[in-house]
């Protein structure tokens, strides 16, 4: 589900940003070799003759803009690349095609734990030292180390979601003299300001599992760190560790307040997401709605005018760490071809990123591409985040975690965050109840 939510909203959240910040997208580019001013002439074309085929979720214009960037591999290479599209279930398209040995060159997987399931199936081909140098020279060890399994590398991060944000209505900031917060203790008493003024301060999207995981991702990785980050993503420790303590203490300071959440634990609990998103903007009931940049899209709709009415900061900290929890698709090669290898290692190149970039809907993690590169001031500033966090950015830990843990309706850590924000006074228990249901998880 938040998939299918994540893709219908960045396609247009990039053309929201672009009117935010007073400019119109790039051109995209063309067959000509006019992809990028600063890209390097194109070199000879030595895939004449080359088919390559590729796999992604993406429709629309999500899927336009990316073939505007295969139209500048093919100006650059002579291969010809012909795109499909393997709708919302990336893995119900693929397995049959894998299974009757037809599989893409290329797929592009919204989820690292894919990457561990190909690779078992032995369904994925090494990257090429080409393919793993630009990895090695445009990305941090973590991400290099998120498309590897067993010590191989298979795939790169070509495409991310930034999840560390809070969208606030600026006019309900405005009518309780309250300013963006800084840090955690800022944002509990902004809370506490605002619902004195009489608006509730949050709309929590608590409906929809998969929004308390990005809540608790946040504080989880500035309070405890990177390291500890990735060791309870790979349950390398305990649910029941002190550092889970820590930071769902954190997190009861903003849920066990009931007049922090509009319609109390209650209400929350029966919001999903896009409506916590409108209850701010379309509705004027809230202030402040956490979660990623695709709130954008959602807000535009309701008629709020970005970076006027709604604007956003940084998820402030709540430990030493500046939060950067950050979705995105991994692309990898399933067939061992001279093709599909060089469309790797341009996705993952300076160049390829910077081509992307110019086109709505696209933020990098590649760590060479320069935040001047995006059309519009709002992402500029994402993008510029994601560099400034440097190796402390980790990826979305539910989508990590094995599906029945950390992507299922209604269990595992889904329904355990729904359970501790109807009672945040229990945290042993809930701590054990995560516990018990990660040992399953993790057999």
């Amino acid at each position: 589900m938040r998939k299918s939510i994540a893709t219908v909203t960045l396609s247009g959240l990039a053309l929201a940003l672009a009117a935010c910040g007073g400019q119109t997208p790039s051109a995209a580019p063309t067959t000509s070799g006019s992809a990028s001013a600063s890209a390097p002439a194109p070199a000879a074309k030595t895939l004449d003759g080359v088919t390559v085929e590729v796999a992604a979720k993406w429709t629309g214009p999500e899927q336009a803009n990316f073939e505007q960037v295969l139209k500048a591999f093919e100006a650059k290479t002579g291969a010809k690349v012909n795109y499909a599209s393997t709708g919302e279930d990336t893995g119900a398209y693929l397995g049959p095609r894998i299974q009757g040995g037809n599989p893409p060159d290329i797929a592009i997987l919204p989820q690292p734990g894919l990457v561990q399931q190909y690779a078992k199936e032995k369904a994925l081909k090494p990257l090429t030292p080409e393919v793993q140098k630009q990895i090695d020279d445009n990305y941090t060890p973590y991400w290099k180390e998120l498309g590897s399994a067993d010590g191989q590398v298979y795939g790169v991060m070509v495409k991310a979601a930034h999840k560390s944000l809070i969208w606030y209505r600026d006019q309900a900031f405005q009518d309780a003299g309250a300013q963006p917060p800084t840090n955690w203790d800022e944002l509990i008493k902004t809370a506490q300001t605002i619902a004195d003024s009489g608006t509730p301060p949050f709309a929590l999207c608590g409906a929809s599992g998969w929004t308390l995981t990005d809540l608790f991702e946040n504080v989880y990785l500035s309070t405890a760190g990177p390291e500890n980050y990735t060791k309870l993503s790979k349950h390398e420790i305990p649910w029941t560790d002190p550092t889970v303590t820590t930071a769902l203490e954190k997190i009861g300071q903003l849920v066990g307040k009931k007049e922090f959440l509009l319609g109390g634990a209650s209400g929350a609990l029966q919001t999903d997401f896009p409506t916590c998103a409108t209850q701010v903007y379309g509705q004027d009931k809230a202030a402040m709605v956490i979660e990623a940049d695709f709130v954008a899209t959602t807000a535009e709709q309701s008629g709020a005018k970005l970076g006027e009415e709604a604007k956003y900061f940084p998820f402030p900290k709540a430990g030493d760490t500046e939060p950067v929890v950050l979705g995105g698709d991994i692309a990898v090669a399933l067939k061992d071809s001279k093709g599909g290898m060089a469309l790797l290692e341009f996705l993952a190149s300076k160049e390829g990123g910077e081509i992307w970039a110019k086109l709505p809907g696209y933020l990098s993690p590649n760590r060479n591409v320069s935040p001047d590169n995006y059309p519009a001031e709002l992402t500029k500033k994402l993008a510029q985040t994601i560099i400034s966090a440097g190796e402390a950015v980790r990826y979305d830990m539910s989508d990590l975690a094995p599906s029945a843990f950390g992507g299922t309706e209604g269990k595992g850590e889904w329904k355990l965050l729904q359970d501790f924000v109807r009672n945040p006074s229990d945290i042993k228990s809930i701590q054990n109840k995560l516990e018990d249901e990660a040992k399953k998880a993790w057999k």
